[in-house]
């Protein structure tokens, strides 16, 4: 009977000492399981989210591609500012416009507005930049877990921007990586046609990345205004 007493106290004490350790292993568990699960929903509902909106922009595209007209006045002329209606320089439903790479088969509808609700899904455009097809920076940022593999491209590689009223094309110029506080990347009013393209980095860091990595590149589609004059095509179509 002495025995039968001693061998459950003993029990009953070793449980004592493993409870604390048992209850914060299990809440770890359970922290890091829900932490696991709420990233993947979030990946999955953005994901989804910018397949709908693509899906969204292509048949926007198919029902109401650009006129002829827009797009020939979507062609900047060094006698006079292009001619494009300005209603089409606004979101509609959701969406500003698309980016396509080809050399990385990557394609996406790109919001307007670089804030943590527009960017869980896909690209936005800065806000305070211009729109594609106007003197100056157009600017476009993602979140590094859903954006195209930056470090693949090289200088020369294609970007296509498709709008409302025709399509844009720029040239790869340049990378750089810089820190967040940097303010002289984004440059709305800047000399000439530009784009570019900003995502954290290093990529593999995800929401822990502490720099951003900036691709570089100019317009060379429709030929920007002053590139026309130069090679003396002023008033070619």
């Amino acid at each position: 009977m002495a025995i039968s007493r001693l061998v459950p106290a003993a029990f009953e004490g070793h449980a004592h000492r493993l409870h604390p350790l048992s209850v914060i292993w299990l809440l770890c568990l359970v922290v890091g399981l829900f932490l696991m699960g709420n990233f993947a929903y979030g990946m999955f509902n953005g994901f989804s989210e910018q397949q709908r909106l693509n899906r969204q922009w292509q048949a926007e595209m198919q029902a109401h591609p650009p006129g002829p007209q827009e797009i020939i006045s979507a062609v900047p002329q060094p006698a006079a500012a292009p001619l494009i209606d300005p209603t089409l320089k606004q979101p509609k439903d959701g969406i500003d416009f698309a980016i396509r790479v080809p050399k990385l088969n990557y394609f996406a509808a790109v919001k307007e507005g670089i804030d943590t609700g527009v960017l869980y899904s896909g690209p936005g455009h800065y806000p305070s930049t211009v729109w594609p097809g106007d003197q100056g920076m157009v600017a476009v940022a993602a979140h590094n877990v859903y954006w195209i593999n930056f470090p693949q491209l090289a200088n020369g590689d294609e970007v296509d921007i498709e709008t409302r009223y025709g399509l844009f094309r720029y040239r790869v110029t340049g990378s750089q990586v810089v820190n967040p506080d940097n303010r002289t990347i984004i440059m709305p009013g800047a000399d000439g046609y530009h784009l570019t393209l900003t995502t954290c980095w290093p990529i593999w860091a995800g929401a822990f990345a502490q720099q951003r990595y900036v691709i570089f590149t100019e317009q060379v589609w429709p030929v920007p205004r002053h590139d026309r004059v130069n090679a003396g095509l002023a008033g070619q179509p």
